[in-house]
């Protein structure tokens, strides 16, 4: 298949690879540019940090250096996770691929009274784990450390290729950047071309956010992974 892949970069070219690797031919054109914010905390009786994102995991690395000895990390999904492992941070825990299930996590392996915690997120930030945490009694302190900043016109590759009818699908990983591309191929006048590709959608509130922005949404182009991971996104993509 002839595959849009949307992602920032680095993800973008890591997502090429892999789909190149199992025969597929990959279009890449970031639809978003993250850019990473200044920042500081203060780690004095910080229990855990908590990410939301591998980008989150890279701004922590770029704004504070090296994780602080004996401190946890506890990652959304298995992207995170490995980030966070490959950052130098020696104890993760790992979540089941949104903040729902992280929330879960943090409250099952951590009591509020042992110290407070912090979340790394983006800019535009999806739920609110902080929200639910304080529920349960935990102090958090969300850090904005970065930003993905979209464009604001449809690259010409990707026009090229709805023109050409040469896209087969598009994988999509959040609610934004569903919008973003909907909203971008409406502007340039090719939201029906949009709308006859596949769209491969990490969740359920993905393609919802999808076919909020397409009119009369042709479910059957419309495939949502069984779990918010990667690779069952890829798993759509067999045969």
């Amino acid at each position: 298949m002839h595959l849009l892949v949307t992602r920032p970069e680095p993800d973008a070219s890591v997502l090429a690879d892999t789909l190149r690797g199992l025969g597929h031919d990959v279009l890449v054109a970031p639809l978003m540019q993250v850019v990473v914010r200044d920042f500081d905390v203060d780690l004095a009786g910080v229990l855990a940090v908590l990410f939301t994102s591998a980008n989150g995991v890279r701004a922590f690395a770029e704004q504070i250096g090296a994780p602080p000895d004996g401190m946890t990390a506890f990652a959304v999904g298995k992207a995170s996770a490995q980030a966070a492992r490959g950052a130098g941070w020696m104890r993760v825990e790992t979540a089941d691929g949104d903040v729902d299930a992280l929330a879960a996590l943090v409250t099952a392996r951590l009591s509020p009274e042992d110290g407070s915690l912090i979340h790394v997120s983006g800019k535009a930030a999806a739920g609110d784990l902080a929200g639910s945490l304080k529920a349960q009694g935990f102090t958090v302190n969300r850090v904005v450390g970065y930003e993905a900043r979209p464009l604001e016109t449809l690259p010409e590759s990707v026009i090229s290729g709805l023109l050409a009818g040469d896209l087969d699908g598009v994988l999509l990983f959040s609610p934004r950047s569903a919008r973003l591309l909907a909203d971008l191929a409406e502007k340039a006048g090719l939201l029906g071309k949009l709308a006859d590709i596949d769209a491969y959608c990490l969740s359920p509130a993905v393609a919802e956010a999808l076919a909020a922005q397409i009119s009369a949404p042709n479910s059957a182009h419309c495939k949502v992974a069984t779990a918010p991971e990667t690779p069952h996104l890829i798993a759509l993509l067999s045969p």
